[in-house]
């Protein structure tokens, strides 16, 4: 039977200069619509690999048939953001209202129009199949399944500083002058709601940003001693806001200062159990961002955390798991560390062997500024360290205990004002080659980093929205299940992505691709993708 994306509201995509705004693919496949859903089956192929003492492999070929099911109404959506007010919680605000309102601006170079590049939800494209003369045939990511428009996100969230948004939009200096003055009438009555504030958590020299907590005692002191309450104020403002906007789901990402690790301690944040008593007794090592993650997990809003700190220590991971909650992190993969993922992959599937990798940042923004604290900077470095770890467990013909199994990485990130918001990057990668050779590659990379931080906020509020809608059951079985809690089809977008207890991330990016890729393929219907191309290569 054919499926015909008609049948269901299709998101608008722009791209300069073609717009996309009625396509529709009809897919011939035995996917099927009913009540409102598409149902599709699909044969998950795959094999269980047995080592054997003699270094020898035992291979299985394994299959199994799966059902699933995708909700095909989009429903309305709203974004909560921890960190509104600071420069990638205006880039926000302000990407969909320009987008919305079809905003265009002047810069230097000439008139820019409203986009959304840098989005592979709204930006990038999908390959289809080919075309009967074999040439690939591609078709824009939001035209496969029908996914949440930015434009139409309700955004609002908490910051600790309570400048209204048009001047916070103002104080973070990324965006072109003509568009901020286009865009004040709109932000400057979108004030943030007040956050939680515990100082040991991020750098000292946030202290004087940190004017619009709620976490105060009767004299108007920070106190860090009504944590639970902390909870339930946060729940009480998600409930709020949903409310107030007529939403149907609410998502929250955390966007602000990147906190320093917690210790994890038994009997404190190592069972769900102990998590929730340590709150309720304000223990000393349950940060703000796991609060928020906690109150969210409650009410089984999805979480998602873009900073390197450990938010989901153990006892947030099973909290998710007992209350079958999404929760998605961490860190933001934007610049140098995506970079970095695609690099490595590539040198060691070329059989070649990294033997170090040195990167150097500096940056001018607030982030710099927090991470100019040795405790918040350790834990960007874990983040940033932890990328290039499935490379190396790849290949034991180039790692192993007799040559040396490990990459030395060393990660600098310093703090200069005079470059702001644009990043400057440095790499060297330094390799083996055959019969003692080496290579070295020298990577020079200046980028905007709000203004590629900010799309990915956009494809994980996207993704994580869909993948709600998704449920799976064995062939055969009666009951429809969601996905796992910890959603790891979002580790593209993130730089040390959460998997579940007992498996290893992924963190090259060509794979991360592919799964999302064929996830949407198999729910309208399609073979997941290969490159075999038959068409060409047989007689």
């Amino acid at each position: 039977m054919g499926i015909n994306t008609s049948q269901f509201p299709l998101p608008s995509l722009t791209l300069s200069p073609v717009i996309f705004n009625t396509m529709t693919v009809t897919f011939n496949t035995k996917a099927q619509t009913k009540d409102g859903s598409l149902h599709s089956k699909f044969t998950y192929e795959s094999a269980i690999v047995e080592k054997k003492d003699n270094g020898d492999f035992s291979v299985t070929p394994t299959a199994i048939d799966y059902d699933f099911k995708t909700d095909l109404a989009v429903p309305k959506t709203g974004l909560m953001l921890v960190g509104l007010g600071g420069n990638n919680g205006t880039t926000m605000v302000a990407a969909t209202l320009a987008n919305k309102h079809n905003i265009s601006f002047e810069n230097k170079e000439g008139k820019v129009e409203p986009n959304y590049y840098g989005s592979v939800t709204q930006s990038s494209t999908v390959k289809l199949g080919v075309d009967s003369q074999g040439n690939d045939v591609y078709a824009p990511f939001s035209s496969i399944v029908p996914l949440v428009n930015p434009n139409d996100l309700v955004i609002g969230g908490w910051d600790i500083s309570k400048l209204p948004l048009d001047k916070a939009m103002r104080r973070s200096k990324v965006l072109d002058f003509d568009l901020q003055r286009q865009l004040v009438d709109r932000m400057k009555d979108i004030v943030p709601l007040p956050s939680v504030y515990y100082p040991d958590f991020i750098a000292m020299n946030q202290k004087e940003r940190a004017d619009n907590v709620f976490n105060v005692d009767s004299k108007g002191e920070v106190t860090t001693k009504t944590k639970w309450a902390d909870v339930e104020r946060i729940r009480s403002d998600i409930k709020k806001f949903k409310e107030e906007n007529g939403l149907d789901k609410v998502i929250v990402l955390w966007t602000a200062n990147t906190e320093r690790y917690s210790d994890l301690i038994p009997g404190v944040n190592d069972s769900a159990e102990n998590l929730i008593k340590a709150i309720k007794e304000n223990h000393d090592e349950v940060s703000p961002s796991t609060v928020f993650a906690v109150a969210c997990i409650l009410d089984q809003i999805p979480y998602i955390n873009g900073s390197p700190q450990n938010t989901f220590v153990p006892g947030a991971i099973e909290l998710a798991e007992t209350h079958k909650s999404f929760i998605g992190g961490d860190d933001f993969k934007s610049g140098q560390t995506k970079l970095k993922s695609v690099l490595a992959q590539f040198l060691v599937d070329a059989g070649i062997k990294p033997l170090s990798i040195a990167s150097y940042n500096h940056l001018g923004n607030n982030d710099g500024y927090n991470l100019s604290s040795p405790k918040q900077f350790r834990s960007k470095e874990i983040s940033k360290q932890s990328v290039v770890d499935d490379m190396v467990e790849s290949n034991e013909i180039l790692y192993n205990k007799k040559s040396g199994d490990h990459v030395d990485h060393c990660i600098v990130i310093k703090y200069l004002p005079a470059v702001g918001d644009s990043k400057v990057a440095m790499d060297e990668y330094y390799s083996e080659l055959m019969l003692g050779g080496h290579n070295k590659i020298s990577i020079h990379n200046v980028c905007e980093d709000s203004l590629l931080a900010t799309p990915l906020i956009i494809d994980l509020v996207v993704m994580t929205e869909f993948l709600q809608r998704v449920s799976y059951k064995k062939a055969g079985e009666e009951n429809y299940e969601n996905f796992y809690s910890v959603l790891s089809l979002l580790s593209y977008w993130l730089k040390a992505p959460l998997a579940k207890p007992g498996f290893n991330p992924i963190n090259g990016l060509n794979k991360q691709r592919l799964a999302i890729e064929n996830l949407l393929r198999l729910l309208v219907g399609m073979p997941v993708n290969n490159e075999l191309r038959f068409e060409e290569r047989l007689v």
